[in-house]
């Protein structure tokens, strides 16, 4: 099956928008692959001290959270302001599965793609600010930075979940 991009058209999401949707389930649909089976046990490695599989997944999956509320011109919530903070900590009491994260990057997409259809057009060159500080940004600028920075870390997580598999062939 060819890439997302070249499958045509979404329905329902805006022309200018749909590289921003494309990118993202480019991204869901290549983390689903390449994470099937992926061990628990090697979530939270980090080979040569890269960034280890289980924090990209929740930093993907809170990323497009916090990127897309900045577009609707929200601020971050407490919640989502724990989930920053907590990214890249397996969580001892309960631990986390890759499943669960993948799962939750899923849902992730499909609530950025839902933004994506309701989306006017006409609000793309809106001003928006990023964080405490207000940096200057557009509701363009925010959705292009969530795909693109999706698609950065899915090219690290890919990396690094075939360097520990390679490392830990008994562990599949």
């Amino acid at each position: 099956m060819p890439e997302v991009w070249l499958r045509g058209p979404l329905s329902e999401v805006p022309p200018l928008l749909q590289p921003v949707a494309h990118a993202l389930l480019q991204a869901r649909e290549e983390i689903q692959e390449v994470l099937a089976g992926f061990p628990a046990s090697l979530l939270w490695q980090r080979p040569a001290g890269v960034a280890s599989v289980g924090f990209h997944l929740q930093h993907l999956t809170g990323v497009l959270d916090r990127i897309f509320t900045y577009a609707r011109a929200e601020a971050l919530t407490p919640v989502q302001l724990a989930a920053l903070a907590a990214e890249g900590h397996d969580d001892t009491n309960a631990p986390i599965t890759p499943d669960a994260l993948v799962a939750a990057f899923a849902q992730q997409v499909d609530s950025a793609l839902a933004q994506l259809r309701a989306t006017d057009e006409t609000t793309l060159p809106e001003y928006r600010g990023v964080g405490r500080a207000g940096l200057p940004s557009t509701v363009v600028g925010l959705l292009t930075h969530a795909a693109e920075h999706t698609m950065r870390h899915v090219g690290q997580l890919s990396v690094t979940a075939r360097v520990l598999r390679a490392a830990h062939p008994q562990e599949r």
